[in-house]
């Protein structure tokens, strides 16, 4: 059971892993905390964001929808492999999701298939929304690719788990695809690689 970093931790964390990253705004202040808790923390989890364009796309995700409230992450990953940090604490990225997934993470050990949506994911996740159309043509560029991985890596070493603690959208709630165009097994293999 991990207790959140500290937003300051968290920008050091990026930094130390080698990521240009790029603050907006009161992001260390801007979540949705008042909603429900955030922590204990147990991972990572990666999404899509069906947008195009960095400064639309972190926008987006900044502020949210009239439906869905902002933030909608921690941190925006765009195509130059640049993170946008846009909020911290509970943010709406993650929703309801699968308690033997949550439970598979915890353990760090092969995922189960996700087939309920009992769970707030959004107390228990950290979140990355990668800019990508998400339509499985939207090329992933290397760039933005690595800066997945580091990103992964960089809170993954701050808490000492391992790859199995990120997780795809898709692997946590029944009915997502996202991240589409490249496999969460293949980017947990370069995690693996990376804090080896």
């Amino acid at each position: 059971m991990a207790s959140p970093m500290s937003a300051g931790d968290f920008l050091s964390a990026l930094k130390r892993e080698g990521l240009r990253v790029v603050q907006v705004g009161d992001w260390r202040h801007h979540n949705r905390n008042h909603k429900g808790p955030w922590g204990p923390v147990h991972g990572v989890m990666i999404h899509h964001t069906v947008t195009s364009g960095t400064a639309q796309t972190v926008e987006i995700c900044r502020d949210g929808y009239e439906s869905l409230p902002g933030p909608l992450c921690h941190g925006v990953i765009a195509k130059d492999g640049t993170v946008h940090l846009v909020g911290y604490g509970r943010a709406n990225h993650a929703g309801l999701g699968d308690d033997d997934v949550l439970r598979a993470v915890i353990a760090e050990r092969v995922l189960p298939a996700d087939n309920e949506a009992n769970t707030d994911g959004n107390r228990h996740f950290y979140g990355f929304e990668c800019e990508n159309l998400g339509d499985g043509e939207d090329p992933w560029p290397e760039a933005q690719l690595e800066a997945i991985e580091r990103a992964s890596a960089a809170i993954c070493r701050h808490h000492g788990w391992n790859q199995r603690s990120v997780i795809g959208h898709l692997e946590w709630q029944p009915g997502k695809v996202d991240p589409r165009g490249f496999t969460m097994d293949a980017m947990r293999a370069r995690i693996r690689e990376r804090l080896a």
